[in-house]
Protein backbone atom coordinates (compact mmCIF):
# COMPACT_ATOMS: atom_id res chain seq x y z
CA UNK A 1 0.00 0.00 0.00
CA UNK A 2 2.83 2.27 0.93
CA UNK A 3 4.80 1.60 -2.40
CA UNK A 4 1.46 2.43 -3.85
CA UNK A 5 1.21 5.66 -2.44
CA UNK A 6 4.79 6.26 -2.95
CA UNK A 7 3.81 5.83 -6.76
CA UNK A 8 1.49 8.28 -6.98
CA UNK A 9 3.31 10.96 -5.37
CA UNK A 10 6.05 10.78 -7.27
CA UNK A 11 4.06 10.74 -10.22
CA UNK A 12 2.07 14.36 -9.06
CA UNK A 13 5.67 15.69 -8.36
CA UNK A 14 6.93 14.86 -11.61
CA UNK A 15 3.90 16.12 -13.39
CA UNK A 16 3.80 19.57 -11.54
CA UNK A 17 7.39 19.71 -11.92
CA UNK A 18 7.18 19.38 -15.27
CA UNK A 19 7.67 22.81 -17.91
CA UNK A 20 4.20 23.76 -19.15
CA UNK A 21 2.50 22.73 -22.67
CA UNK A 22 1.47 25.33 -24.56
CA UNK A 23 -1.94 25.00 -26.35
CA UNK A 24 -1.69 24.56 -30.19
CA UNK A 25 -2.55 28.30 -31.98
CA UNK A 26 -3.74 28.23 -35.32
CA UNK A 27 -3.02 32.16 -36.64
CA UNK A 28 -3.67 33.69 -39.76
CA UNK A 29 -1.35 34.67 -42.07
CA UNK A 30 -2.53 38.00 -44.74
CA UNK A 31 -0.59 38.64 -47.69
CA UNK A 32 -1.75 40.68 -50.85
CA UNK A 33 0.57 39.54 -53.15
CA UNK A 34 -1.40 36.72 -54.92
CA UNK A 35 -0.71 33.09 -54.08
CA UNK A 36 1.83 32.18 -57.34
CA UNK A 37 4.10 34.72 -56.65
CA UNK A 38 7.27 34.17 -55.28
CA UNK A 39 7.09 36.57 -51.98
CA UNK A 40 3.72 34.59 -51.34
CA UNK A 41 5.39 31.25 -51.85
CA UNK A 42 8.23 32.46 -49.07
CA UNK A 43 5.56 33.95 -47.04
CA UNK A 44 3.66 29.78 -46.94
CA UNK A 45 7.47 28.81 -46.41
CA UNK A 46 7.68 30.89 -43.20
CA UNK A 47 4.48 29.34 -42.03
CA UNK A 48 5.63 26.00 -42.60
CA UNK A 49 8.93 26.38 -40.96
CA UNK A 50 7.23 28.27 -38.11
CA UNK A 51 5.35 25.82 -37.41
CA UNK A 52 7.82 22.64 -37.87
CA UNK A 53 10.54 24.79 -35.35
CA UNK A 54 7.87 25.08 -32.54
CA UNK A 55 6.81 21.73 -32.33
CA UNK A 56 2.85 22.13 -33.44
CA UNK A 57 2.80 25.49 -30.94
CA UNK A 58 1.82 27.63 -34.03
CA UNK A 59 0.04 26.75 -36.87
CA UNK A 60 -1.30 29.04 -39.26
CA UNK A 61 -3.61 29.86 -42.42
CA UNK A 62 -2.45 31.42 -45.18
CA UNK A 63 -4.64 33.74 -46.79
CA UNK A 64 -2.59 35.39 -49.96
CA UNK A 65 -4.31 37.60 -52.63
CA UNK A 66 -6.29 40.22 -50.22
CA UNK A 67 -8.42 37.54 -48.99
CA UNK A 68 -8.59 38.44 -45.50
CA UNK A 69 -7.62 41.85 -45.77
CA UNK A 70 -6.43 44.69 -48.30
CA UNK A 71 -3.01 45.69 -48.79
CA UNK A 72 -3.39 49.22 -46.87
CA UNK A 73 -5.70 48.14 -44.15
CA UNK A 74 -2.97 44.93 -43.29
CA UNK A 75 -0.93 47.04 -40.69
CA UNK A 76 -3.87 48.10 -38.95
CA UNK A 77 -5.77 44.87 -39.46
CA UNK A 78 -3.03 43.41 -37.25
CA UNK A 79 -3.10 46.01 -34.50
CA UNK A 80 -7.03 44.98 -34.39
CA UNK A 81 -6.59 41.30 -34.39
CA UNK A 82 -8.08 40.92 -37.88
CA UNK A 83 -5.26 39.48 -38.93
CA UNK A 84 -2.45 37.37 -36.46
CA UNK A 85 0.33 37.68 -39.07
CA UNK A 86 0.36 39.92 -42.21
CA UNK A 87 2.85 41.52 -45.16
CA UNK A 88 2.09 44.47 -46.96
CA UNK A 89 4.36 47.93 -47.56
CA UNK A 90 4.74 50.71 -45.41
CA UNK A 91 4.50 53.04 -48.46
CA UNK A 92 0.71 52.37 -48.64
CA UNK A 93 0.05 54.39 -45.72
CA UNK A 94 2.56 57.29 -46.02
CA UNK A 95 3.00 59.38 -43.22
CA UNK A 96 1.97 56.68 -41.05
CA UNK A 97 5.88 55.62 -40.83
CA UNK A 98 8.13 58.04 -40.82
CA UNK A 99 11.23 56.37 -40.10
CA UNK A 100 10.85 53.11 -42.49
CA UNK A 101 9.76 56.17 -45.23
CA UNK A 102 13.56 56.53 -45.16
CA UNK A 103 14.19 53.10 -46.99
CA UNK A 104 12.09 54.30 -49.75
CA UNK A 105 14.07 57.32 -50.82
CA UNK A 106 15.83 57.44 -54.42
CA UNK A 107 19.41 56.57 -52.75
CA UNK A 108 20.14 54.29 -55.65
CA UNK A 109 19.84 51.14 -54.81
CA UNK A 110 21.03 47.87 -57.18
CA UNK A 111 19.21 44.83 -55.88
CA UNK A 112 16.66 43.58 -53.40
CA UNK A 113 19.79 41.98 -50.98
CA UNK A 114 21.43 45.49 -51.08
CA UNK A 115 17.42 47.14 -50.82
CA UNK A 116 16.50 44.71 -47.87
CA UNK A 117 19.95 44.77 -46.01
CA UNK A 118 19.39 48.53 -45.67
CA UNK A 119 15.97 48.18 -44.19
CA UNK A 120 16.59 45.42 -41.64
CA UNK A 121 19.76 48.03 -40.50
CA UNK A 122 17.53 51.16 -40.17
CA UNK A 123 14.77 49.29 -38.43
CA UNK A 124 17.21 47.55 -36.20
CA UNK A 125 19.45 50.50 -35.58
CA UNK A 126 17.28 53.44 -34.71
CA UNK A 127 13.88 50.84 -33.25
CA UNK A 128 11.13 53.10 -34.77
CA UNK A 129 8.42 53.82 -32.26
CA UNK A 130 5.90 53.72 -35.19
CA UNK A 131 6.34 50.05 -35.14
CA UNK A 132 5.51 49.52 -31.30
CA UNK A 133 1.42 48.57 -31.26
CA UNK A 134 3.08 45.30 -33.31
CA UNK A 135 5.62 42.83 -32.81
CA UNK A 136 8.32 43.16 -36.18
CA UNK A 137 9.44 40.33 -37.52
CA UNK A 138 10.86 41.37 -40.05
CA UNK A 139 11.70 43.68 -42.73
CA UNK A 140 12.79 43.18 -46.50
CA UNK A 141 12.81 45.88 -49.85
CA UNK A 142 12.76 44.90 -53.64
CA UNK A 143 15.53 45.64 -56.19
CA UNK A 144 15.62 48.77 -58.15
CA UNK A 145 12.07 50.33 -58.64
CA UNK A 146 12.37 51.91 -62.35
CA UNK A 147 10.22 53.71 -64.49
CA UNK A 148 7.67 51.71 -67.27
CA UNK A 149 6.03 53.29 -69.60
CA UNK A 150 3.44 52.15 -72.47
CA UNK A 151 3.66 53.57 -75.35
CA UNK A 152 6.22 56.15 -75.00
CA UNK A 153 9.76 55.57 -74.22
CA UNK A 154 11.39 58.20 -71.97
CA UNK A 155 15.10 59.01 -72.77
CA UNK A 156 15.44 61.93 -70.74
CA UNK A 157 13.83 63.98 -68.26
CA UNK A 158 11.84 66.39 -70.72
CA UNK A 159 10.12 63.18 -71.92
CA UNK A 160 8.53 62.88 -68.44
CA UNK A 161 6.86 66.04 -68.37
CA UNK A 162 2.90 66.06 -67.52
CA UNK A 163 2.90 61.83 -68.02
CA UNK A 164 0.91 60.29 -65.29
CA UNK A 165 2.88 57.80 -63.63
CA UNK A 166 1.62 55.05 -61.33
CA UNK A 167 3.52 55.57 -58.01
CA UNK A 168 2.36 55.06 -53.73
CA UNK A 169 4.41 56.41 -51.52
CA UNK A 170 7.94 57.87 -51.59
CA UNK A 171 7.49 56.95 -55.16
CA UNK A 172 5.32 59.20 -56.11
CA UNK A 173 7.25 62.19 -55.06
CA UNK A 174 10.04 60.70 -57.25
CA UNK A 175 7.48 61.03 -59.86
CA UNK A 176 7.04 64.61 -59.02
CA UNK A 177 10.81 65.83 -59.00
CA UNK A 178 11.02 64.00 -62.51
CA UNK A 179 8.34 66.10 -63.65
CA UNK A 180 5.29 64.21 -64.42
CA UNK A 181 1.99 63.64 -62.69
CA UNK A 182 1.87 60.56 -59.88
CA UNK A 183 -1.19 58.73 -59.53
CA UNK A 184 -1.58 56.08 -56.11
CA UNK A 185 -2.60 53.18 -56.73
CA UNK A 186 -1.64 49.79 -54.61
CA UNK A 187 -0.08 46.95 -56.96
CA UNK A 188 -3.20 44.71 -57.53
CA UNK A 189 -4.70 47.30 -59.67
CA UNK A 190 -1.70 48.64 -61.88
CA UNK A 191 -2.41 46.22 -64.24
CA UNK A 192 -6.16 48.06 -64.69
CA UNK A 193 -4.96 51.39 -64.88
CA UNK A 194 -2.09 50.74 -67.51
CA UNK A 195 -4.64 48.37 -69.81
CA UNK A 196 -7.14 51.07 -69.76
CA UNK A 197 -4.41 53.85 -70.22
CA UNK A 198 -5.59 55.82 -67.20
CA UNK A 199 -1.75 55.84 -66.49
CA UNK A 200 1.31 56.57 -69.22
CA UNK A 201 3.64 53.96 -66.72
CA UNK A 202 3.98 52.82 -63.68
CA UNK A 203 6.98 52.97 -60.94
CA UNK A 204 7.86 49.07 -60.05
CA UNK A 205 10.38 46.82 -60.15
CA UNK A 206 12.07 44.69 -63.19
CA UNK A 207 10.09 41.67 -61.04
CA UNK A 208 6.66 43.07 -61.52
CA UNK A 209 6.57 42.30 -64.98
CA UNK A 210 6.15 38.81 -64.49
CA UNK A 211 4.81 38.41 -61.17
CA UNK A 212 2.19 40.84 -61.73
CA UNK A 213 2.22 40.53 -65.43
CA UNK A 214 2.52 44.22 -66.28
CA UNK A 215 4.89 43.17 -68.62
CA UNK A 216 1.64 42.88 -70.65
CA UNK A 217 0.92 46.54 -70.84
CA UNK A 218 3.83 48.27 -70.13
CA UNK A 219 6.45 48.76 -73.13
CA UNK A 220 9.60 50.24 -72.22
CA UNK A 221 12.15 50.43 -69.04
CA UNK A 222 14.75 53.28 -68.29
CA UNK A 223 17.14 51.74 -66.35
CA UNK A 224 18.15 54.92 -64.19
CA UNK A 225 19.64 52.73 -60.95
CA UNK A 226 21.48 56.07 -60.18
CA UNK A 227 18.31 57.05 -58.54
CA UNK A 228 16.19 54.20 -57.96
CA UNK A 229 14.16 53.82 -55.03
CA UNK A 230 12.66 50.78 -53.57
CA UNK A 231 9.58 49.62 -51.61
CA UNK A 232 10.10 48.32 -47.85
CA UNK A 233 8.07 45.45 -46.75
CA UNK A 234 6.70 44.94 -43.36
CA UNK A 235 5.75 41.46 -41.60
CA UNK A 236 4.51 41.96 -38.37
CA UNK A 237 2.57 39.84 -35.50
CA UNK A 238 -0.75 40.95 -33.16
CA UNK A 239 1.46 42.11 -30.31
CA UNK A 240 -1.11 39.90 -27.97
CA UNK A 241 -0.62 37.09 -30.27
CA UNK A 242 3.38 37.10 -29.59
CA UNK A 243 3.59 37.83 -26.19
CA UNK A 244 1.15 34.48 -25.58
CA UNK A 245 3.93 32.44 -27.12
CA UNK A 246 6.34 30.15 -25.32
CA UNK A 247 9.81 31.06 -25.11
CA UNK A 248 10.57 28.36 -27.03
CA UNK A 249 8.09 29.42 -29.49
CA UNK A 250 9.44 33.22 -29.83
CA UNK A 251 13.57 31.73 -29.98
CA UNK A 252 12.62 29.69 -33.16
CA UNK A 253 10.61 32.93 -34.67
CA UNK A 254 13.73 35.02 -34.13
CA UNK A 255 16.32 32.36 -35.75
CA UNK A 256 13.58 31.95 -38.74
CA UNK A 257 13.12 35.67 -39.46
CA UNK A 258 16.84 36.67 -39.64
CA UNK A 259 17.30 33.43 -42.19
CA UNK A 260 13.76 34.75 -44.16
CA UNK A 261 14.40 38.32 -44.13
CA UNK A 262 17.51 37.36 -46.53
CA UNK A 263 16.05 34.54 -47.87
CA UNK A 264 12.87 37.32 -49.17
CA UNK A 265 15.60 39.74 -50.58
CA UNK A 266 17.60 37.20 -52.50
CA UNK A 267 14.34 36.19 -54.03
CA UNK A 268 13.51 39.63 -55.28
CA UNK A 269 16.73 39.71 -57.10
CA UNK A 270 15.82 36.15 -58.70
CA UNK A 271 12.25 37.76 -59.36
CA UNK A 272 13.92 40.62 -60.99
CA UNK A 273 16.09 38.30 -63.30
CA UNK A 274 12.85 36.72 -64.63
CA UNK A 275 10.83 39.46 -64.99
CA UNK A 276 13.81 41.22 -67.29
CA UNK A 277 13.38 38.30 -69.28
CA UNK A 278 9.48 38.15 -69.12
CA UNK A 279 9.54 41.36 -70.53
CA UNK A 280 12.02 41.23 -73.18
CA UNK A 281 10.21 38.08 -74.25
CA UNK A 282 7.10 40.03 -75.30
CA UNK A 283 7.38 41.50 -78.91
CA UNK A 284 8.85 45.23 -79.19
CA UNK A 285 9.28 45.74 -75.57
CA UNK A 286 12.53 47.59 -74.86
CA UNK A 287 15.32 48.40 -72.12
CA UNK A 288 16.28 52.26 -72.58
CA UNK A 289 19.66 53.05 -70.86
CA UNK A 290 20.65 56.70 -69.85
CA UNK A 291 24.10 58.03 -70.59
CA UNK A 292 25.96 59.05 -67.77
CA UNK A 293 25.60 62.71 -68.09
CA UNK A 294 22.01 62.16 -68.45
CA UNK A 295 21.54 60.01 -64.89
CA UNK A 296 23.48 62.47 -62.97
CA UNK A 297 20.65 64.84 -63.99
CA UNK A 298 17.75 62.39 -62.45
CA UNK A 299 20.36 61.63 -59.41
CA UNK A 300 19.92 65.56 -58.78
CA UNK A 301 16.49 66.34 -59.79
CA UNK A 302 15.44 63.64 -57.10
CA UNK A 303 17.56 64.82 -54.30
CA UNK A 304 15.46 67.32 -53.12
CA UNK A 305 13.09 64.25 -51.97
CA UNK A 306 16.01 63.54 -50.25
CA UNK A 307 16.14 66.80 -48.13
CA UNK A 308 12.22 66.75 -47.76
CA UNK A 309 12.60 63.96 -46.01
CA UNK A 310 15.18 65.04 -43.20
CA UNK A 311 13.02 68.32 -42.82
CA UNK A 312 9.69 67.18 -42.80
CA UNK A 313 10.41 64.05 -40.09
CA UNK A 314 12.63 66.41 -38.28
CA UNK A 315 9.19 68.68 -37.71
CA UNK A 316 7.90 65.68 -36.20
CA UNK A 317 10.45 65.62 -33.17
CA UNK A 318 12.29 62.99 -34.79
CA UNK A 319 15.94 63.79 -36.31
CA UNK A 320 15.77 63.71 -39.96
CA UNK A 321 19.71 64.42 -40.53
CA UNK A 322 20.72 60.97 -38.18
CA UNK A 323 17.74 58.81 -39.87
CA UNK A 324 18.58 59.69 -43.38
CA UNK A 325 22.37 59.37 -42.60
CA UNK A 326 21.45 55.64 -41.39
CA UNK A 327 20.49 54.92 -44.48
CA UNK A 328 22.96 56.39 -46.75
CA UNK A 329 25.56 54.47 -44.40
CA UNK A 330 23.98 51.30 -44.30
CA UNK A 331 23.63 51.89 -48.36
CA UNK A 332 27.29 52.53 -48.72
CA UNK A 333 27.92 49.38 -46.78
CA UNK A 334 25.85 47.04 -48.68
CA UNK A 335 27.16 47.96 -52.48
Amino acid sequence: MRSTVSAVLAIIALTLCAAPVMAAQTLTYANFFPPTHIQSKLAEEWCQEVEKATGGELKFQYLPGQTLVKAAQSYDGVVNGIADVAMSCFAYTRGRFPVMEVVDLPIGYDSGVMATKVANAVASKLNPKELKDTQLMFVHAHGPGLLHTRKKPVTKLEDLKGMKIRATGTASKIVKALGAAPVATSMPQAYQYLQKNMVEGAMHPLESNKGWKLAEVTDFVTMHNSMAYTTCFFVVMNKDKYNSLSDKAKAALKEINAKFAVKHGEAWDVADKAGKDFFLSKKGRKLIELSEAESARWKKAVQPVLDEYAAKVSKKGLDGAVILKTALDAAAAAR
